[in-house]
C-alpha cells in the first residue's frame, strides 16, 4: 500500500502536500472555533465562500472571451471566495454580541441563503453548476504548487501568532468577559479572528471543497476536546489528529481508488466517537 502511494507521488505530490497543510491549518484554527462553541460558523463561512465563487463565475460569463480573462481567473474567484467568507465570519461574530439565539439565527441565515443562491446564480450554466457541485463534494485533486506555498505560509503565520499569544487567545476563547476585564481588546480580537477564519476558509474552499474544509476545521478539534483536559493541549493534539488522519486517508484512498477528501473526513468521523468513548471511560474512572 505504501509503495503504491509513493509511486503516485510524482504525479500528485502537490495535492497531497496541499491537503495535509490545509488539514494542519484548519485544525489549529478549529480549536478556537470549537472552544468558543461556534462550530456551525465553519459551515456558514464555507457555504458563503462557495457563493462567492459562484458569483465570480456568473460575472465571468458576462464578458467576452478576450475581455474577461481576469474575471474568469482563479485569482479572481479565490478573492471573491475570501471576501464572501470574511463577510460571513464578521456577520456571525457581530451577532454573537446579541445573545446565543441571535448568533445561531444569523449563522443559519448565512448558511441557508448562501447555499440556495450559489445554486440559483448558476442554475442556467451547466459548467457553473458542475463547479459548485465539485466544491460541495470536495475534490482536492489538481492542487497546484502555488497552493502548497500559500497554505504553508498561512500555517507558519498562524502557528507563530498562536504560540506568541497563547495565554490571551485561550482566555479570549474560554471567557471573553474575563479577557475584557483584564484589558484584552475583545472587539479587535473578534475582528482578527473573523478575518483570518474567512481568509483561510475561503482559500481552502477553492483548493479542496466544502466537505474537506469544514471537516478538517471542526472534527480534529472536537476529537482533541474529548481527549484533552485543557484548551492549551488541544492546540497540539488537534493538528496531530488532523495530519495523521489526512495522511492515512490519502494513502487508503489511493490504494482503494476512493476520493481522498471524503476518505479523510470519513476517518475523522469514525475517530470522533472513539474520542467520546475515551472521555466517558476516563470520567467513570475518576468518579
Amino acid at each position: 500500500m505504501i509503495q503504491q502511494f509513493l509511486s503516485s507521488w510524482a504525479l500528485f505530490h502537490n495535492t497531497y502536500l496541499a491537503g495535509w497543510l490545509i488539514s494542519l491549518l484548519l485544525s489549529l484554527i478549529g480549536v478556537l472555533v470549537v472552544a468558543r462553541n461556534q462550530i456551525f460558523i465553519g459551515a456558514a463561512v464555507s457555504q458563503a465562500a462557495t457563493l462567492g465563487i459562484a458569483c465570480g463565475m456568473w460575472a465571468g460569463a458576462l464578458f467576452a472571451a478576450d475581455a474577461g480573462a481576469f474575471v474568469r481567473s482563479d485569482q479572481f474567484l479565490s478573492a471573491l471566495a475570501v471576501a464572501f467568507s470574511i463577510m460571513a465570519a464578521a456577520a456571525t461574530a457581530r451577532a454573537g454580541d446579541a445573545g446565543q439565539d441571535s448568533h445561531a439565527a444569523v449563522t443559519g441565515w448565512v448558511f441557508l441563503t448562501s447555499a440556495s443562491f450559489s445554486i440559483l446564480v448558476l442554475s442556467h450554466s451547466p459548467h457553473g453548476l458542475e463547479e459548485v457541485h465539485r466544491l460541495l463534494s470536495s475534490s482536492i485533486i489538481g492542487a497546484a504548487a502555488s497552493d502548497v506555498w500559500v497554505f504553508a505560509a498561512l500555517l507558519l503565520l498562524t502557528t507563530l501568532f498562536i504560540a506568541s499569544n497563547r495565554p490571551r487567545i485561550i482566555l479570549f476563547a474560554m471567557d471573553p468577559l474575563m479577557a475584557a476585564a483584564v484589558g484584552t481588546r475583545t472587539t479587535l480580537w473578534e475582528g482578527l479572528l473573523s478575518v483570518w477564519l474567512g481568509l483561510v476558509v475561503g482559500l481552502s474552499i477553492r483548493a479542496s471543497g466544502m466537505l474537506y474544509t469544514f471537516g478538517c476545521l471542526v472534527l480534529p478539534a472536537l476529537a482533541a476536546g474529548n481527549l484533552c483536559r485543557e484548551v492549551r493541549s488541544m492546540f497540539v493534539v488537534a493538528p496531530i489528529i488532523g495530519l495523521v488522519t489526512a495522511v492515512v486517508g490519502f494513502v487508503v484512498a489511493d490504494r482503494y481508488d476512493f476520493p481522498p477528501a471524503q476518505m479523510t473526513v470519513a476517518l475523522l468521523g469514525v475517530l470522533l466517537p472513539l474520542a467520546w468513548l475515551v472521555r466517558q471511560v476516563r470520567t467513570r474512572r475518576s468518579i
